[in-house]
Parts: C-alpha cells; structure tokens; sequence
C-alpha cells in the first residue's frame, strides 16, 4: 500500500535560474529585459509592467520601487533598503528576495510561485488577495502580516515572527506556521487549513473561546 504523504507538505522552491553574466540596464516601465543587472537603484523606480526574467537586483536602495503588473521570472533581489515595494497584480515565479529592510512589501492580487523571502526586516506584508503556491518565508521579522483573502498552497514560514496575523477569508493547503512567533492574530478561525504548534494553539486558545463564543472567566 503506497505511503500516505505526511502533511504539511512542505514549498517546492527551487533557485532562481541565473545566468553567469549580466547586462547592466537601466529601469523603466514596460521594459523587456533578460539578463540584466539592475544596480545602483535609489529614489522612485517604476518597473510597472516590466518583464524582467533572468535577472538580479544588487543592493537597491530606494524610496519606491513600482512593479505593478510586473512580470518576474527567475530573479533575485538582495540587501534590499527600501520604504516601499509595490508588486500588486504581478505574477511571479522563482524569485527570491534576501537580506535588507523594507517599509511596506505589497504583493496584493498578485499570482506567485515558488517565491522565497529571507532574513528580511518588514513593516507591513500584504498579500492580500493574492494567489499563492510554494512561498517560504525564513527568519524574517514582520510588522504586519496580512494574507485577508489569499488562496495559499505549500506555504511554510519558518524562524520568523510576526507582531499581528490577519488571516481574514484566507483560503489555505499545506499553510505551515509552526516556525511563526505571532503576538496577535485577528479572526482565529480563519486560520483553517494552517498547521500550528500545542504552544501556539495554547496561546491562542483565548481567541479560539472568543470566536466560539464561550465565555472565560477566572
């Protein structure tokens, strides 16, 4: 009889497929490029609409980073500075981002696979709305971390934490949060199809009674 897989299954994540030599190019909206390095970035950058596929991101740092709409395959960005990234509606595939800080990282309504976020400091993580499958999120400290609407599948956050959850109308397979430190979290029973620790079932339970309606009292 064939092994019932064990659940949570975890992300399919593979690296970025890089080529060894880059062209240097400059942003700018609507632009084609392939095996590009866009270095030196700063200020407001608008890749909205962008294709950009097999390509790297050196140490931006900037205000703004627009890539609404964008197309991304195959890209990393590191030691990222930035107050924010806008990535709403774009689609994604094999990308990375590693190392740095970010204000807001805004990946509403956007179709992403096999997308790895690592070591990050983040103020605000939207991904609302979004459709999402393989994403990895490693030792990352987030401020907010909404995912209100967000169809995620093969989600795993590991080493991370996170002052306040927002799961609300989340739709989720395989979601692992048992490497997740959450101080709060706003509707308790939209968390189903997640995995959590005893540890952290225990403290939440407080906000599962609440959501079942029994009341507590010493």
């Amino acid at each position: 009889m064939a092994r019932t897989q064990d659940r949570p299954i975890p992300p399919r994540i593979g690296a970025p497929d890089l080529p060894r030599e880059f062209d240097d190019a400059a942003p700018r909206p609507r632009a084609d490029l392939r095996h590009a390095r866009l270095a030196g970035l700063s200020g407001d950058v608008d890749l909205s609409y962008a294709s950009l596929e097999e390509c790297v991101v050196p140490s931006p740092a900037v205000d703004a980073l627009a890539l609404r709409g964008a197309t991304l395959v195959d890209v990393e960005l590191s030691d990222v500075r930035a107050i924010s990234v806008s990535a709403r509606d774009a689609t994604i595939r094999r990308v990375r981002i590693v190392g740095g800080r970010i204000g807001t990282l805004d990946l509403a309504e956007a179709r992403a696979a096999e997308l790895e976020l690592r070591d990050l400091r983040i103020d605000y993580l939207s991904l609302a709305g979004a459709r999402v499958e393989d994403l990895r999120i490693e030792g990352c400290e987030i401020g907010s971390l909404d995912i209100p609407r967000a169809q995620l599948t093969r989600v795993a956050v590991v080493r991370s934490r996170t002052d306040e959850l927002d799961p609300r109308g989340m739709r989720a397979a395989d979601l692992d949060l048992r490497g997740l430190e959450m101080l709060g979290c706003l509707d308790v029973l939209s968390l189903r199809g997640a995995t959590l620790t005893e540890d952290q079932v225990r403290l939440l339970a407080p906000a599962f009674a609440q959501a079942a309606g029994i009341d507590i009292r010493g």
